[in-house]
């Protein structure tokens, strides 16, 4: 589910946290990928004359196609991706995976009752409703990213605290999903779109952690506690209380806690026996792997092994694969001209007091005109 409202809310209040740029902006950098998120995309989506693509035995391989096709895309736009896969969900979530659950069954039987009526627009509505991801569909996946020298990760618990980890680590440049609550984990730059297919032509947004702080005016603990108002996984929200709201409340009081203290419960029912502070922790101090305990390599692309894997049984055209594996090797061993910023080391920001230098108090006239492009240079990841 991720954070309910907050890009809206965001884009309203803080536009200069976002800017937006084609796929090709990110050469050079590594981008650790919520491979869950692209699973479900591509169960969804990729289709086949209205159904799902499949293998001999019956067995869904959109997945797969999805994957090999869409990595294959952002490699040789000189993307280096790094795959991380959920891990077992937090205590916390159960009961939004209860809902999850509730919520198909429902679309069970209206899938019924459409297909009893004939209805082909709402039968495939309701079937994308049911779709989910196994974990049969990672461990297949796995073993194509393997095959395509593509590097993956198990997180313990959550794939996007630990994409946030390893951007806040310097591992890896940015976390690309479309789940808000990468932010909300403190990951510096979040990545949207970058999965969406081409054929949607949308362009990569990127949002800034730091930028989005300032411009809500709040500071780390705070955007937590904004983030649960509005609807996390993890637990219930204020019954009533909107986004709007929510960051006024916030505002003047500072925190939940503060918040309880105060609202009104006539007007806005608080749940019962809310569960805020577990919420905020797992925020603060999720399940995660060690970023340094974690090494990436890309390796050369297996092709025989590819034919092997996704031809035959599977239903892959064999020249394709093998056209996919040479754009692949290609593109790894294609000798380009680094990213400016390479030669450049970033230092962490750690709010240490800028040294001030000679002529800094003098006023400098403003440069007319609108800069364009990416902004500041920064070390690729």
């Amino acid at each position: 589910m991720g954070i309910l409202g907050l890009s809206k809310l965001i884009a309203d209040i803080a536009p200069q946290s976002i800017k937006e740029y084609e796929l090709k902006h990110l050469f050079g950098r590594k981008i650790a990928i919520d491979a869950s998120m692209c699973l479900y995309q591509f169960l969804i989506a990729v289709r086949s004359d209205g159904a799902q693509l499949t293998s001999v035995d019956g067995e869904t391989t959109s997945h797969l196609m999805g994957m090999f096709y869409r990595t294959i895309r952002l490699v040789e736009n000189g993307i280096k991706p790094v795959y991380v896969f959920d891990g077992k969900p937090p205590n916390l979530k159960g009961g939004e995976l209860a809902k999850r659950a509730e919520r198909r069954e429902e679309a069970q039987k209206q899938l019924q009752a459409a297909e009893e009526a004939g209805n082909i627009e709402e039968i495939d509505k309701f079937n994308r409703r049911l779709v989910k991801v196994t974990q049969q569909h990672a461990i297949e996946v796995k073993e194509l990213l393997d095959l395509m020298g593509i590097p993956h990760m198990d997180a313990p618990c959550e794939a996007e605290a630990q994409c946030a980890a390893l951007v806040k680590s310097g591992k890896v440049y940015a976390t690309a999903t479309e789940d808000m609550d990468a932010l909300t984990f403190g990951c510096n730059i979040l990545l949207r779109h970058l999965t969406f297919s081409e054929a949607r032509k949308m362009p990569i947004q990127e949002i800034q952690y730091e930028k989005v702080l300032s411009g809500l005016e709040l500071n780390k603990e705070q955007f937590i506690d904004l983030c649960i108002m509005l609807g996390c996984d993890y637990t219930q929200s204020i019954r009533g209380v909107g986004p709007k709201r929510a960051i006024d409340l916030i505002k003047n009081y500072k925190s939940l806690e503060k918040i309880v203290d105060n609202i009104d419960s006539k007007k806005f029912s608080i749940p019962e026996n809310w569960n805020y502070k577990e919420a905020r922790e797992l925020f603060i101090q999720p399940e995660i792997k060690n970023p340094d305990d974690v090494d990436f390599k890309w390796n050369d692309p297996d092709e025989e092994g590819l034919v092997k894997y996704l031809c035959g049984d599977k239903q892959f055209n064999e020249e394709r694969v093998r056209n996919g594996a040479k754009k692949l090797m290609k593109a790894k061993h294609t000798g380009t001209q680094g990213r400016i910023d390479s030669f450049f080391k970033i230092i962490p920001n750690v709010n240490s007091t800028p040294v001030k230098r000679k002529g800094d108090d003098k006023k400098t006239p403003a440069k007319k005109g609108k800069t364009t492009g990416g902004g500041r240079g920064r070390k690729p990841k």
